[in-house]
């Protein structure tokens, strides 16, 4: 199978491959059954002596059984056993895929506005972090909902320009922009609402006072920017383990959402105990809950997410997970306990194991100037590797007027068919070349090759 279908079939290579070993070792036996019965036919009506052929068959049986589970072994052991989610063919918002809002999001503004003097002697350019400080003489400040927040990265693109503002219950400010030199932000032709035609003036002879376009990051209401900082874990006093991830949003705040299953002698998992355990059901505005200590909140000083696999030692299996902030940015802590795989009972339920990423020097990816994601029409691939991380941007300006925070956050299930512990968990980024992407989970099967052959 290519490489880029595996992860259509909810199967890591590893599993893969011992599933076929199994249909092809039954289909072994069942050759091997029929020809020891045939031999036994001709013994009973023929009277014939054949135990040099059944000796030559069942040698013959033998040979290529061991040699078929020592050639599974050698390929178990170089298999990947991650599984990851494709694009699903439609991309569908809350039911594919979901959105950090309004993070950093393109922002006209005179700079006149920019300043508590009211003064036009300076550059765009020179407002890298400010805020709004009024509306003077209620010009363009007044007919649009103003930034609350800090206003960033300012620069001047031309003096005059026309914008179609985005509907008041969306989490778009414009839809587009048209500049007087033909420059454009944004896509769209019509506009469903009153075009604002914006012009920069003049303040005596020599000062211009311009309109700069910014990036605004405005907490509020119509900005979903949280993650839950709330382990969760499999119930282990039931002999429960962590069998699937997927993110969630739930009250504007992103959760990381766990499958379990009981654990069963040799790996197995009990299918009928499958479940998605209920993620908890807080919201940022409850009286006892605390930004860094139940959530984090995305900003522009503190926006990335770290790009890791968290894998377990031998004889461990994934049991629960949760975000940390490090260095400013979401990085991932996966639970283990300890097991006996002939039983399939948990050591210790009460006695935890955490791993995480011991990197402190990351490669950040960049994702300047990208488009939506879903208005990509390939596949998604896995963009990054451990040892990464990302920050959450604003989508490209000319592309996007700069009004969508990218990457999107995939929110499909990532499980197994059918359900294996669960050596690892990971979070990675996947897209398509010239567009945003999306972060998502990934999960790494329990590795059985070290068990092949025990009996």
């Amino acid at each position: 199978m290519p490489l880029e279908n595996i992860c259509h079939s909810e199967q890591s290579p590893q599993q893969l491959v011992y599933f076929l070993y199994k249909d092809n070792a039954l289909t072994e036996l069942k050759t091997y059954v029929l020809a020891e019965y045939s031999l036994l036919i001709r013994r009973i009506y023929e009277n014939e002596n054949l135990k040099t052929e059944t000796n030559m068959i069942r040698d013959n049986y033998n040979s290529i059984s061991e040699e078929a589970l020592e050639t599974l072994k050698t390929t178990m052991e170089k298999a990947d056993r991650v599984i990851w989610r494709c694009d699903p063919d439609k991309h569908v918002h809350n039911v594919t895929y979901d959105e950090v809002t309004r993070l950093l999001q393109g922002y006209v503004e005179n700079e006149v506005d920019l300043n508590n003097d009211e003064s036009c002697s300076e550059t765009c350019s020179d407002y890298q972090n400010t805020t709004t400080k009024g509306c003077f003489n209620q010009k363009f400040c007044s007919q649009q909902p103003q930034c609350s927040g800090h206003i960033y990265d300012c620069q001047f693109v031309d003096s005059d320009l026309s914008i179609c503002q985005s509907p008041d219950n969306d989490t778009r400010r414009y839809d587009y922009i048209e500049y007087e030199d033909g420059q454009k932000f944004g896509q769209g032709e019509n506009c469903s609402r009153d075009v604002n035609n914006v012009e920069s003036w003049h303040r005596w002879i020599f000062t211009k006072c311009s309109y700069c376009f910014c990036l605004c990051d405005e907490p509020g209401p119509k900005s979903d920017r949280y993650f839950s900082l709330r382990e969760t874990l499999s119930d282990v006093m039931a002999n429960k383990v962590v069998t699937g991830v997927r993110f969630v949003k739930k009250n504007r705040i992103f959760h990381l959402q766990i499958q379990q299953g009981q654990l069963l002698p040799r790996g197995a998992i009990n299918e009928s105990s499958v479940e998605w355990v209920p993620i908890d059901d807080f919201k940022i505005t409850d009286s006892d809950v605390c930004d860094g200590v139940n959530y984090h909140s995305l900003s522009h000083q503190e926006r990335g997410i770290d790009l890791d696999e968290i894998l377990c030692e031998e004889e461990e299996v994934v049991t629960g997970l949760r975000f940390r902030v490090l260095n400013g940015r979401l990085s991932l802590i996966t639970m283990f306990r300890d097991f006996d795989f002939e039983s399939g009972e948990i050591f210790e339920p009460q006695k935890v194991n955490s791993h995480w990423s011991p990197y402190d020097d990351r490669q950040q990816l960049n994702l300047d100037n990208l488009d939506i994601p879903t208005r990509s029409t390939n596949s998604s691939q896995q963009m990054s590797k451990s040892n990464q991380y990302l920050e959450f941007v604003n989508s490209g300006m000319e592309q996007d007027a700069a009004q969508t925070t990218i990457p999107f956050i995939d929110i499909q299930d990532v499980v197994s068919n059918s359900p294996v512990p669960l050596a690892g968990i990971g979070i990675y980024y996947k897209s398509s070349p010239g567009y945003g992407g999306f972060v998502a989970p990934k999960i790494i099967s329990y590795d059985f090759s070290p068990h092949l052959g025990r009996p």
